[in-house]
């Protein structure tokens, strides 16, 4: 998304404003959890995602803003949530991929975050924009969530047509993004790089200025500089995924229509969202199977498009996204991954539009990948799936995207924990049940260590609002904990259920982080409300 967006020649707001997050070392690699994001690095074959192991990997993610503006880190930090809360809600939402908006500006020596509860967010106080991202990265990895970052804006002033300007030229460009892929060099999290956002139209035909597709200008064809800035990458690191978005109209160029020549109006679409030349222009690069294409699209909250009030509407819909885009994926040239799309929902015809656009994608496994546009509230014309107060779910938006969603091994029920039938009754408060438990030893150093708890509800009713007890070792207490509400009394532990999520249902999983001073060793006498729990 973009402070300005400009569709058909003309204008369209698109307010943003912006600030962040914890735990692994940028560089320490972190493997990611078989589930909903596959294991290991990922890459591509036809149409689809490939995990190291060839599973089909389906990318149902979010877009968590903020670091691309003036606050040059993420939005929301200033709330009254910490970082690894929003974390965990997205994972148990079932987002199970983090799109993460950069300018260059947060990349520069001595940038400064702002807009950080102090209170809230401590641990990210006086951190670089850089440091609270290998934070946040680090902390999504345990959760088996997948990063990608997207280059958003040259400068934290604003979107632009070219992926240069002069005061941030298309060397500083690839350099930070060499500088990026160093940095999380093996580090399975991070799984690719969103080259730029929104390339897009300027100037009026024949006197373009903007960013092309195939038109040979190696000032503006956003295709070639894809190419160039892709290959650059993939010389650092070979094994991420290089996304690439469309552009607006392929000659750069916007329509006018008073000049009184068609031949100068063309078919153009969404900032990004036109990647009807790429088929005739493939991007190439150096490494084979890394290519994922990434248009954009959106509603009538963002721009009301000529196609929202046609006679045939919703109908059209399904051509109109196949000629932009839909037909890479459709005749198996490349996979697709919708970077941004969103909407308000104000309008009844945006949540048709919503409905539609989900289907299109499909279900299950084999979808087209998405990351949503947005968590955070604050987008101006789309809003977020959170509401205002940074904690309350959009529930009209999350119902429609929900069945689409892939949680992450973390988010969710655990697949790899199982499950007993004891046939127990299970109250309010935790109440009375069975429960099954898995401990992972998730880091440890001298003086700490960090774990996770999974508890599994295996009585026949929910468990609501839950409460889980357990015992760590003697001299070990508890530093920081997610997933729940954490307390300790000697060497009794108590976790209360999030007011986002009281309910443990039947069958179901919460992964409980934390970590913790003193000896490492796994929580005994676990209990699921009041019922013991087995191992």
């Amino acid at each position: 998304m973009t402070q300005l967006r400009k569709a058909f020649g003309l204008l369209a707001a698109a307010v943003v404003t912006a600030s962040g997050l914890v735990t692994f070392g940028a560089t320490g690699q972190v493997a990611a959890a078989a589930g909903g994001t596959g294991t290991g690095y990922l890459h591509t074959s036809g149409n689809k995602i490939l995990d190291s192991t060839g599973a089909t990997v389906r990318l149902t993610g979010i877009n968590w803003f903020g670091m691309e503006t003036d606050n040059k880190t993420f939005h929301g930090l200033w709330s009254s949530r910490t970082w690894r809360q929003q974390l965990d809600q997205m994972a148990q939402l079932g987002y199970n991929t983090l799109r993460v908006p950069f300018s260059d500006d947060a990349l520069k020596p001595g940038a400064t975050a702002t807009g950080i509860n102090d209170y809230t967010n401590p641990d990210l106080i006086g951190l670089s924009p850089l440091q609270i991202l290998d934070k946040v990265i680090g902390y999504a990895g345990t959760k088996g969530m997948r990063v990608i970052l997207d280059r958003h804006r040259p400068t934290s002033a604003g979107q632009t047509a070219l992926w240069y300007t002069a005061g941030v030229p298309e060397s500083t460009w690839i350099n930070d993004w060499k500088t990026l892929a160093q940095r999380y060099a093996g580090n399975t999290t991070v799984i690719g790089a969103d080259l730029h956002n929104e390339p897009h139209a300027e100037g009026t035909n024949p006197a373009a200025t903007g960013a092309c597709w195939g038109c040979g200008d190696t000032a503006r064809d956003w295709r070639l500089a894809a190419e160039r800035a892709g290959n650059a990458i993939l010389g650092v690191q070979p094994n991420w995924l290089i996304f690439v978005e469309g552009v607006s109209c392929p000659s750069g160029g916007l329509s006018n229509v008073w000049d009184g020549d068609p031949s100068n109006d063309e078919d153009c679409g969404w900032w990004g969202g036109n990647l009807s030349k790429a088929g005739e222009f493939p991007v190439r690069l150096s490494v084979p199977g890394r290519l994922v294409y990434s248009p954009h699209e959106y509603a009538t909250s963002v721009y009301n498009q000529p196609w929202f009030s046609a006679p045939d509407y919703p109908a059209n819909m399904t051509a109109i996204w196949d000629r932009y885009w839909g037909y890479l994926y459709k005749q198996n040239i490349a996979p697709l991954m919708m970077g941004e799309f969103g909407t308000t929902l104000a309008n009844p015809v945006d949540k048709v539009w919503l409905e539609k656009l989900m289907a299109y994608t499909g279900t299950g496994v084999n979808g087209i990948s998405f990351t949503y546009w947005s968590w955070n509230p604050n987008s101006g014309d789309t809003g977020g799936i959170l509401n205002d107060d940074w904690t309350t779910v959009n529930q009209a938006k999350q119902s429609i995207l929900q069945p689409y969603l892939i949680p992450p091994a973390g988010g969710g029920p655990d697949p790899t924990v199982t499950t007993s039938t004891t046939p127990t009754t299970t109250t309010s408060g935790g109440g009375t049940g069975g429960c099954k438990t898995a401990w992972k030893l998730d880091n440890s150093w001298q003086g700490g260590f960090q774990g996770t708890l999974t508890v599994t509800n295996t009585a026949t009713s929910a468990a609501n609002p839950w409460t889980v007890v357990f015992t760590l070792p003697a001299g070990a207490t508890v530093a920081s904990g997610w997933n729940g509400t954490f307390t300790q009394a000697g060497t009794t532990v108590t976790v209360n259920a999030p007011s986002y999520s009281p309910s443990l249902g039947a069958g179901a999983a919460v992964s409980l982080g934390f970590t913790a001073n003193g000896p490492s060793g796994a929580p005994s006498a676990v209990k699921l409300g009041t019922a013991a729990c087995t191992s």
